[in-house]
């Protein structure tokens, strides 16, 4: 019992402070997620100070119920209408293109890194994920939800984590493809039920309803009773299942936002304190607990070629399909971008496949461990290279070249002139971007530049929103 309290207590020595150490980076570039996953690698099992066994079975069960809360999050933000729509149905023939040329790179490349063919599955697998569990807190913390690049990458990372889901309990499992489809209904049918249930009880017993949201906030809470039963209920029904426990998470999302399609602020902020303030902060830490970071440094070619392979199976092709898409084909290069490389984002998943591979014998310990390092390097990068490439372009160095090519002043000057407007119009940004949203409408990237040129007009039409605010002209006049 001692082991289990102390494991416990080094978690949340690092979730304590993880937040502290992540506000001292300029501008928090590096997300709190990459401090808890690389301050669980140090106290894990392979860590130097070896303080959290993540092997214990309730530090195991605290980390999959923070997953539950997180994915929970994921599937109540997500709006159904966008991944049963055209942009839905796009992101879902990108992650097909995704396997089939993941299946291409591992067949070109595996043999010359020691893998055999046994591999293949799971290793293709691995390059067409999203950890967008990982990825929800971030795009939240950066205030990009329901913006175009925040909607982006709710469609298509929330279908790279669905996805490969799928396709590990079709491709990696023992069972034949009929019995895992039988099961795969069988699971949907419940998901269902649930809802009708529910739904049906809401309209049936409004009284018992009105108690539940009326009393959101007593001391009972019987509105979080309500959600951690149907939490648990569907976790229970994903391993019963045999599937991976994120479907049954997500789905409880999708039921959540379906019984209150409208939101609701009382249970989302009972949520958040209940998911951020321990269990998710808890899955982060266990997830990194379980890094081998020195295994890294034992097959590098394994390691930057995984990452390559990420960018290219991954990124690249769901840069192609936001061009190709004509509800997202108006977003600038810095929003495809960083959208592309959002969805680059991979560790969770692929934690998951890379164990059921050693499970089945055909990945080794030493490999999976480097494959779930190149993951969890993409969870450090992206973050911080998004934020540089947002800060650059947002600096316009090349108008900034420009003025001190013809010497219209000093370097310190220019560079204090771009960077106090840069940090205006994000303020100005903000600011405009909270008021529309007060008034319940949405703010468009087009009338905020038309706001900032002076030119605005009093209709606010209905439109995505940009990673930043827009450009506008910053240099000095030229004679």
């Amino acid at each position: 019992m001692a082991s289990i309290y102390f494991s416990l207590f080094c978690i949340l020595v690092v979730a304590t402070l993880a937040p502290f150490v992540a506000s001292l980076v300029p501008g928090r570039a590096v997300p709190e997620v990459v401090f808890l996953v690389f301050g669980g690698a140090l106290l894990g099992k392979y860590g130097v100070l070896r303080g959290i066994d993540p092997d214990l079975e309730p530090i195991q069960l605290l980390g999959d119920l923070g997953m539950g809360f997180l994915f929970l999050k994921a599937g109540y933000e997500i709006d159904a209408r966008d991944l049963l729509g055209r942009t839905g149905a796009i992101a879902t023939g990108s992650w097909l293109v995704s396997l089939a040329l993941g299946f291409a790179v591992v067949s070109l490349f595996s043999s010359r890194l020691g893998f055999g063919q046994s591999s293949w599955v799971a290793l293709a697998i691995c390059m067409t994920t999203t950890a967008y569990g990982t990825l929800a807190p971030i795009i939240s913390d950066r205030k990009l939800m329901g913006t175009r690049v925040g909607r982006a990458v709710s469609v298509y990372g929330s279908l790279g984590e669905i996805l490969p889901v799928l396709a590990m309990a079709f491709l990696l499992s023992s069972r034949s493809v009929k019995r895992t489809g039988v099961l795969l209904v069988s699971f949907v049918l419940v998901c269902v039920a649930v809802y009708l249930i529910t739904s049906r009880a809401r309209n049936a017993g409004a009284r018992f309803w009105r108690f539940l949201v009326e009393n959101a906030g007593s001391s009972s809470q019987p509105l979080m009773r309500v959600v951690s039963l149907l939490l648990v209920f569907l976790l229970l029904a994903t391993v019963v299942f045999q599937f991976d426990a994120a479907l049954g998470a997500f789905a409880s999302g999708f039921i959540l936002r379906a019984l209150f399609p409208e939101g609701s602020e009382a249970l989302e902020g009972k949520i958040d304190v209940l998911s951020n303030g321990f269990f998710q902060p808890v899955f982060f830490v266990v997830s990194g607990a379980s890094l081998d970071l020195a295994a890294a440094t034992r097959d590098l070619p394994l390691l930057f070629g995984f990452i390559l392979a990420l960018i290219v199976v991954r990124g690249i092709v769901v840069a192609v399909s936001l061009r190709i898409d004509p509800g997202t084909r108006a977003m600038s290069w810095r929003e495809v971008f960083s959208t592309s490389a959002y969805c680059t984002m991979a560790l969770p998943l692929i934690v998951a496949i890379t164990g059921i591979a050693q499970d089945n014998g055909v990945l080794s310990a030493t490999a999976a461990s480097v494959l779930v390092t190149s993951a969890a390097l993409t969870v450090l990068v992206i973050p911080v290279v998004t934020s540089f490439v947002r800060v650059v372009d947002e600096v316009d160095p090349v108008e900034a070249a420009h003025e001190l090519a013809h010497h219209e002043a000093p370097l310190e000057e220019v560079m204090r002139e771009h960077m106090a407007t840069f940090h205006e119009r994000q303020s100005r940004f903000h600011r405009e971007r909270s008021a529309i949203h007060r008034q319940g409408r949405r703010f468009s990237s087009a009338e905020y530049f038309a706001r900032m040129e002076g030119e605005a007009t009093d209709a606010v039409p209905d439109g995505g929103e940009v990673e930043g605010a827009p450009r506008r002209s910053r240099g000095r006049r030229r004679s």
